[in-house]
């Protein structure tokens, strides 16, 4: 692409200069600095409450200095890929050439989907970027980096350290609330499993306010993050600069373990399921759930391993599971149905845009389990009779080679929720909507009819569930 080319060419350098630090008896603001030479700096914020009556000096915690550098680590990628400069200088702390090479990865298959929709054929993981970072050094208006570590080289701990679940002391989960299904069924499986739960949420709004509270989380139980991006970043997204898709989940996982170590948590339980691992490009590794991925899961919980020790034990509590089988679940627990939300188009409105493929994929995956009437209340519009979204509904089963850019299921579990529905609608005499009746045209009926069900009772056993918790997983959603 030449935009890309150029860019390199004209802005060859992006530094993360440091990051600071300010406490008050509230909360932490974090102020990162982040700089393209020769187009612009870039200061973005986030801000973390305090548990009340913490007294604690957290830039004294060497800990937390690390995750407060690693965050920023994540955060820089969404000003990098304004330019895509081939050389990033890391000012604010030092890395080893293992942890280079760990983030250069993440980078890479993070922004799988950026570069394939910008037609960036020529960024190659060996050298679309170098990473230089030396030893740890006070940035410019930077606090406590007198107590921020080395990280290169500083943890014992053997190279390709294996996955393994980890059983430690239950003071309390963290989990992660999106709005959507997914965080809800988490919740609900921590209820019956009687643990301590904190809602963890960046930028609340409605649906994960809401969620909350169903959930029966009081406002000490709520640790709510403030996140702003540097306007100039914004204004030049509008221009003649790149933009794209950013692995979010990843800004989630890195800023979840830190708000855990604020609040001495021992675990983060995340939503994230099994179809995450579908590509989202047919024959690639393009996936725009990445960060979401069980391949990340395990790398990220490789790096805490070995760089982080003492962090938070992060996992997908429904790992093991599909989407139709969440929805199954979800299905069932009815006091959810009217506050959540997944669509992204009307996430600033708090509503369903009942138009886009999250506000299908949700539907159809739903439909299996609930009546026609039940899920009108719920989109406000029966979006199966929408005729002018037959080419989503084609990208969703897979009659496309890219499923929409969306967090959506695989497309064998969709084509089955969908086989499902019409098999239930027609034993019950009612007629099909319009899509549903276009989808028996094409072939995919009769071919996942065929091949039955085989969602109810799938178990994905590449997870890092704790086994205090695997077994309700399996009670509630698989043999249930």
């Amino acid at each position: 692409m030449e935009t890309y080319l150029k860019l390199r060419e004209q802005y060859p350098r992006f530094f993360y200069r440091g990051y600071k630090i300010e406490e008050s008896k509230k909360e932490l603001k974090l102020t990162y600095s982040f700089e393209t030479e020769g187009l612009s700096s870039f200061r973005p914020e986030w801000i973390f409450p305090r548990p009340e009556g913490d007294r604690r000096c957290w830039k004294r915690d060497r800990l937390l200095q690390e995750l407060v550098f690693s965050l920023g680590l994540v955060e820089l990628v969404s000003y990098w890929k304004l330019t895509c400069s081939p050389q990033v200088v890391v000012e604010a702390g030092s890395l080893s050439q293992e942890q280079i090479d760990w983030w250069k990865d993440l980078y890479f298959n993070g922004l799988g989907e950026f570069f394939y929709i910008n037609r960036i054929n020529e960024a190659r993981l060996e050298d679309f970027m170098e990473i230089k970072a030396g030893k740890a050094q006070r940035a410019a208006g930077a606090q406590g980096a007198d107590d921020h570590r080395e990280a290169g080289g500083t943890f014992s701990g053997e190279a390709g350290i294996a996955l393994r679940t980890q059983e430690r002391p239950i003071k309390g989960v963290l989990v992660p609330i999106g709005g959507g299904k997914d965080s809800a069924v988490t919740l609900e499986l921590m209820r019956q499993a009687g643990e301590k739960l904190y809602a963890y949420v960046i930028n609340p709004r409605g649906a994960t306010l809401h969620t909350a509270e169903v959930a029966g989380l009081d406002a000490a139980h709520r640790i709510h993050v403030k996140r702003t991006l540097d306007v100039h970043m914004l204004e030049l997204n509008q221009k003649e600069f790149l933009n794209g898709h950013t692995p979010f989940s990843a800004l989630v996982a890195f800023s979840s373990i830190l708000a855990a170590r604020l609040y001495d948590l021992p675990y983060v339980a995340l939503s994230n399921e099994s179809s995450a691992n579908e590509s989202t490009v047919q024959g690639s590794t393009v996936n725009h759930q990445y960060s979401k991925s069980f391949k990340f899961e395990a790398d990220f919980h490789r790096y805490t391993e070995e760089y982080l020790p003492g962090s938070a034990y992060y996992f997908s509590m429904l790992r093991p599971l599909s989407e139709y089988q969440i929805a199954r679940y979800f299905a069932s627990r009815k006091q959810y149905h009217s506050i959540f939300r997944s669509c992204n188009v009307g996430s600033k409105t708090d509503s369903w845009c009942g138009r886009c493929p999250k506000c299908l994929f949700v539907y159809l995956i739903l439909s299996p389990f609930l009546t026609p009437e039940e899920m009108v209340r719920m989109f406000g519009r029966n979006i199966l009779e929408d005729e002018t979204m037959k080419v989503t509904l084609e990208q969703l089963v897979g009659l496309h080679e890219e499923k929409p850019f969306e967090c959506v299921g695989s497309r064998d579990e969709i084509n089955t929720a969908i086989v499902q529905t019409i098999d239930r609608m027609e034993a019950k005499g009612r007629r099909l909507p319009a899509l549903l009746a276009y989808y028996k045209t094409t072939g995919l009926y009769q071919r996942y009819k065929a091949a039955g069900n085989l969602y109810s009772s799938y178990y994905d056993e590449e997870n890092l569930v704790p086994a205090r918790w695997a077994s309700l997983v399996k009670d509630s959603c698989v043999n249930g």
